[in-house]
């Protein structure tokens, strides 16, 4: 890729360098990436925006795409095409708490007025998970018929599990919606695709941008921490700090925990299957899906019960079988 650099970019570099396991180039200014590009310009063009929003109010280490010599945005370069990144310096190591870094992204992101047409998802989580249900419902019955393999027969076996959790959330979120006051804080902000961990990173990628409700990327941290026995005081202290610089409303709680009721992980892992080329070397990640349900669940119940003995939060309702 360096020849890309060089050649359509008129770039003078000094070296190489591995950063999160992508190589990039540095010269004497910035740190160069090359990416492969979707065809969904629209996409790439929204998240350069959200990036470039981000550098301009302090994140200096999130990767920006710039045009090459002819003023274009993608470079195709043996036969593929591809987005060029430059970062001007790495997160720093030593950062405020994770909850108030993230806490303060959200914070400062509200002011931005800009709501992309593509990379949204604010306001829409209701209808955006009734579409995913029906299409795994359909998709799962009609290629169970005709690949009656292993790997269909355990996902017809999970279906109604799948089914009435999603629409649960799906009822709670309804609900939510219908009978909780919106607040001033509750509008949208710079998320995350999958939060993890992100603020934390050497890079802010723009592939990874999205706008949202905040309730998104807490839901993502705290998702990933059930699935472990001894991970809610972890929660717990994060959701501390997190409010101490930006409070959750009524309305925030319940968004919270119908994402988390949701079972977004299974429909992403499926996703992911689907698209991969065997879905018998999925079988093993389809049961520890399954299996490690009951502990996310035990953990999500146990959770925010902790959080209404403790005041934290008002008593919202909470589904009667969790």
């Amino acid at each position: 890729m360096k020849v890309l650099l060089e050649n359509y970019y008129g770039l003078h570099l000094l070296e190489e360098i591995d950063v999160e396991g992508k190589k990039g180039f540095r010269d004497n200014e910035y740190i160069y990436f090359t990416i492969p590009a979707s065809n969904n310009k629209a996409i790439h063009m929204e998240q350069a925006t959200l990036a470039y929003h981000l550098a301009e109010i302090g994140y200096r280490e999130t990767a920006l795409p710039i045009p090459n010599m002819a003023g274009e945005w993608m470079t195709t370069f043996e036969e593929k095409d591809y987005l060029v990144m430059r970062v001007q310096r790495f997160q720093a190591r030593n950062t405020p708490s994770h909850g108030q870094k993230l806490a303060t992204f959200h914070q400062q992101n509200m002011k931005y007025q800009y709501e992309p047409q593509y990379v949204s998802s604010y306001g829409q989580w209701k209808q955006l998970w009734i579409d995913k249900l029906t299409y795994f419902e359909h998709y799962i019955a009609k290629e169970g018929k005709k690949q009656p393999q292993a790997f269909f027969r355990i996902l017809n076996d999970i279906m109604p599990y799948l089914i009435g959790i999603s629409e649960n959330a799906i009822q709670y979120i309804r609900e939510s919606e219908a009978e909780t006051q919106f607040e001033a804080s509750d509008q949208g902000t710079i998320c995350f695709h999958r939060y993890e961990n992100n603020l934390l990173m050497p890079i802010i990628w723009p592939k990874d941008l999205v706008y949202d409700h905040k309730t998104r990327d807490l839901a993502e941290f705290i998702r990933s921490q059930l699935f472990a026995t001894d991970q809610l005081n972890i929660i717990h202290t994060f959701l501390g700090e997190y409010e101490s610089v930006q409070p959750l409303s009524l309305f925030s709680w319940r968004l919270l925990y119908a994402r988390l009721l949701f079972p977004i992980q299974i429909y992403d892992f499926l996703t992911t299957c689907f698209q991969g080329d065997s879905l018998e070397d999925c079988i093993p990640g389809l049961e520890s899906c399954i299996s490690t349900q009951i502990t996310y669940e035990n953990n999500l119940r146990l959770l925010f019960h902790d959080l209404s003995i403790h005041n934290r939060l008002i008593n919202i309702p909470r589904v009667h079988w969790l």
